[in-house]
């Protein structure tokens, strides 16, 4: 048993439509028998309860696919499952990614009632003809709506935006900024377009249909980014996530932390007990392997403590918190090795900061964050 509250994430892997840019875990299908899956996701919970001897839960996040298109019902026996494998905290906070779309939206205050007290809303773009060329289903009205619906169902309300969008100039980056903070959400994240290997989008690049925005161009607009959202009270608190003081994201911040999740559904993944767990990817193999065996696990490995504190230093220093490295050597019984004489000549340059045991990465570096961690690594 951990000591420390875990997170559980729970996938659902089905989607309307594959968006161009998604490299997630995401299938479409035209049927889904929901009580199946009900059946199936209690029970890969359940293997891990068992696995993991219970203890403490801080977080829930229901991620995908589009986990807004489950049931409620399914939602809140998920919920009232994990209540009875698991003690939960006083601040526990229960998060489901949803889409703005009007049906998806229609069953917020049922999502509510199920027990999820944050919400995470893929709005993605203000603009019409930017939400068809990213591939999504709603349209700017009707996402801003779902947004302002949100805000009086739930706790907390989060949503996304992608930028450096082909043809986004650092006017319109910054006047959908300006609309984007006037929703008076707490948190936000903002996401830099990447173009992912696999994805449709990478097809198009490679066919010439469009012409990625120059990463000197995307640095200026992260550059505006963090401007905009420090200076409206939702500082930058990770690379792409900017929210209220108390309105991080608490179960990203267990990953980012390098603290003990557990991962059940098609595809998760876990950190726990010392080993890294990885289920089947394909809903249906997901589904046989627990029909065979009772879990989903395609994959259960130990990991050694040097590679453990490898992950930590790389989940941490993506944090404007950073890490600091006598603790972290403390927590994972090993030494946090980073290359010191790499760090003070970054120091010099303006792209991390070493104080006393305190390392963190600054704004500057944050754009070459991959770099810097390859250098002190």
């Amino acid at each position: 048993m951990t000591t420390s509250p875990l997170a559980l994430y729970v996938h659902w892997p089905f989607c309307v439509s594959k968006c161009p840019y998604c490299d997630f875990n995401s299938h479409v299908r035209e049927q889904v028998d929901q009580q199946a899956w009900r059946d199936a996701l209690l029970a890969d919970m359940a293997h891990e309860a068992a696995r993991t001897g219970g203890g403490a839960l801080g977080s829930i996040f229901f991620g995908g696919g589009t986990p807004s298109l489950m049931p409620p019902a399914t939602i809140a026996a998920i919920i009232e499952g994990a209540g009875r494998h698991w003690s939960f905290a006083s601040d526990m906070e229960i998060t489901m990614e949803a889409n703005p779309n009007s049906a998806e939206a229609a069953r917020f205050a049922d999502v509510a009632a199920a027990g999820v007290n944050r919400v995470s809303i893929g709005l993605q773009a203000l603009h019409d003809n930017t939400l068809k060329f990213l591939g999504r289903a709603h349209g700017a009205d009707e996402g801003l709506r779902a947004v302002e619906l949100a805000q009086g169902l739930f706790d907390r309300v989060s949503f996304d935006l992608i930028y450096a969008l082909p043809g986004q100039s650092e006017a319109d980056w910054d006047a959908d900024l300006t609309r984007a903070l006037a929703m008076g959400t707490g948190h936000l994240s903002l996401y830099q377009l990447t173009i992912e290997p696999g994805t449709r989008f990478a097809t198009m690049v490679r066919k010439g249909d469009f012409i990625p925005a120059d990463p000197d161009h995307g640095a200026t607009l992260f550059e505006v980014t963090r401007d905009r959202t420090a200076a409206a009270g939702l500082p930058a608190y990770e690379v792409s996530n900017h929210a209220r003081p108390g309105e991080e994201s608490r179960h990203n911040l267990t990953y980012w932390r390098y603290g003990d999740y557990l991962g059940v559904g098609p595809g998760a993944h876990g950190r726990v007990l010392g080993s890294a767990t990885r289920r089947h990817r394909k809903p249906e193999n997901w589904m046989a392997a627990l029909a065979a065996q009772g879990h989903g696990i395609e994959e259960e490995l130990p990991l050694p403590a040097d590679e453990r504190m490898t992950e930590a230093l790389m989940m941490g220093l993506r944090l404007a918190e950073g890490v600091h490295l006598r603790a972290l050597g403390e927590r994972l019984g090993v030494e946090a090795v980073v290359d010191r004489k790499a760090a003070a000549r970054m120091q010099a340059q303006g792209l991390v900061r070493l104080e006393g045991e305190r390392l963190t990465v600054t704004p500057e570096g944050m754009l070459l964050l991959d770099g810097i961690l390859a250098a002190l690594l």
